[in-house]
């Protein structure tokens, strides 16, 4: 029922089962009381009937979401706040009305250890359908957004599948450089502390007494990059992590590394090189360089794709901030510095001639 004055609309919605309005508000309403925290509108419950007031357009926008999280109670998805607060920046995002919030939310990627794992952002689905598209696809964003986890879950249900026979997992070992004959202990306890966040998903994913029998035969290689120098990886599925800490002449060797019935996702950051010397990213420029070449996909993915605690997105924010600002303060020095006239309302300025 929906009734319309001017600047105000009121919207009744009716929820069929008492179960699916348990499910929709949460624990001691915990759930409404993050749709109220989102919107101006006033949002009020009474037995299984749901009532929205407010601006046309804002009580417009929580219908929709209403909607959408009913849906996904419908089909056994449990809803949580961190699923409102997604599907709420999905609705919210122009241009991104044809893809719904419940069809992102319920894509199955892989049913593993009690839990499945899923895409939380539109971003992260576009992802895992280019994946799904192309031979080799780069996922480039900041910390947090699924970049690394998504691909294996992507690489562990193609091997489940038989759609290949192994996984090779990699990294570059970027702080011990060339150096790795000078650290204590084995060349596993060397390169250990470099692959451990591969592990760690790999556990996720699997049953961990399954992981050595795997690795043992095979079927699962986790090793730095420097590996994978002379060899052809066929019927694989290869993902390079932390990308942005190749030079460009190891993503050159990295990517020929391909061979028939394989698949790579290259994942990386490329905000946080950790390359000595000033030394250039692989990552950095491959887009420009592979740009036009069909069956390579560029994903890129942002603050707002951030599925680690709320935090982390505006963390990243503000360090973009500071850095675009660090940029331009360079950029002014530098044309100071070369003869450009320093503006008049400038420190010591004046016409800004001396």
């Amino acid at each position: 029922m929906v009734e319309s004055t001017q600047s105000s609309t009121q919207v009744k919605i009716v929820v069929p089962e008492d179960q699916m309005m348990v499910s929709l508000l949460g624990a001691r309403d915990e759930l409404l009381r993050v749709v109220e925290n989102s919107f101006d509108s006033d949002i009020h419950v009474r037995g299984n009937e749901i009532t929205i007031s407010g601006s046309p357009e804002d009580t417009a926008l929580v219908v929709r979401l209403v909607e959408e999280l009913l849906e996904l109670v419908e089909g056994g998805t449990q809803v949580t706040p961190e699923a409102i607060e997604h599907a709420l920046s999905m609705l919210r995002t122009p241009g991104e009305a044809g893809e719904r919030p419940a069809d992102v939310l319920t894509m199955n990627i892989l049913s593993a250890r009690g839990r499945t794992i899923r895409p939380k952002t539109l971003n992260q689905k576009h992802y895992v359908d280019a994946i799904d598209k192309h031979t080799v696809v780069f996922g480039i964003g900041p910390a947090g957004t699924g970049k690394t986890y998504l691909a294996m879950a992507k690489a562990v249900k193609a091997l489940q599948a038989k759609e290949v026979n192994r996984i090779i997992l990699t990294r570059p070992a970027v702080e011990a450089g060339e150096r790795l004959g000078f650290l204590p202990g084995t060349l596993y306890e060397k390169i250990d502390p470099y692959l451990r966040p591969l592990y760690d998903a790999l556990h996720d994913m699997l049953d961990p007494d399954s992981i050595p029998k795997l690795m043992a035969a095979g079927t699962i290689e986790v090793a730095p990059l420097a590996y994978m120098r002379g060899r052809t990886l066929n019927d694989a599925f290869i993902i390079l992590d932390e990308a942005q800490n190749t030079s460009p002449e190891q993503m050159k060797m990295f990517l020929t590394r391909l061979g028939f019935g394989s698949k790579i996702v290259v994942t990386g950051d490329v905000t946080q090189v950790d390359l000595p010397g000033g030394q250039a990213s692989g990552l950095a420029t491959i887009e420009r360089i592979l740009d036009g070449i069909k069956d390579i996909g560029f994903c890129r993915l942002t603050s707002k794709d951030v599925v680690r605690h709320k935090l982390v997105g505006k963390i990243v924010d503000a360090y973009g901030r500071h850095e675009a600002q660090q940029q331009q303060e360079a950029t002014q020095h530098n044309g100071a510095r070369n003869g450009r006239p320093v503006r008049a309302n400038s420190p010591g300025g004046g016409s800004g001639r001396k």
